[in-house]
């Protein structure tokens, strides 16, 4: 026990290294493209802390956008997801932080975010519910607007 205090800060720094950060650095190194075809990456797996209970959830991104002359590199989206569930979080936010960063940085035409998490503050605790999933999504850009493109996009997630 003497050594844990020392060791909870260090696992704080790491788990909350995302406090103060944003995705530009990532997004921002970008390759110039022709066409602007849909961009899909799914099952991108995050882990952060729920700030309500301060207990962890745990679960898969997936992210569509559709570029206007530039894309990001592929470990470039599991990045953002990185950098906005190294902190307190909520599911909610961090669908719109991730599909938000996506328009700014990256400048995309359009950003889906789906984020499909276990929350451990329903599962060992509460309503003690494990497995229980939480699906929630964030449309921007040409996906608020287009039916057809948000369609197309849970088709080529899997969802």
């Amino acid at each position: 026990m003497q050594e844990t205090p020392a060791r909870v800060a260090r696992m704080y720094q790491e788990i909350f290294s995302g406090l103060g950060q944003t995705a530009e650095e990532h997004l921002s190194k970008s390759f110039e493209i022709i066409d602007d075809n849909m961009v899909v990456e799914k099952d991108i797996f995050f882990h952060t802390m729920c700030e309500h209970h301060f207990l962890p959830f745990y679960g898969r991104a997936h992210i569509a956008y559709i570029p206007d002359g530039r894309v990001a590199g592929l470990s470039k989206l599991a990045r953002t997801v990185e950098v906005y569930s190294k902190k307190p979080q909520i599911q909610e936010r961090l669908n719109i932080e991730v599909a938000d960063a996506l328009m700014e940085y990256l400048g995309a035409k359009g950003a889906f975010v789906v984020i499909e998490a276990e929350h451990m503050c329903m599962s060992m605790r509460g309503v003690r519910k494990p497995g229980t999933a939480t699906l929630t999504t964030v449309a921007r850009g040409l996906f608020e607007t287009d039916k057809d493109l948000r369609d197309q996009a849970y088709r080529l997630m899997g969802l």
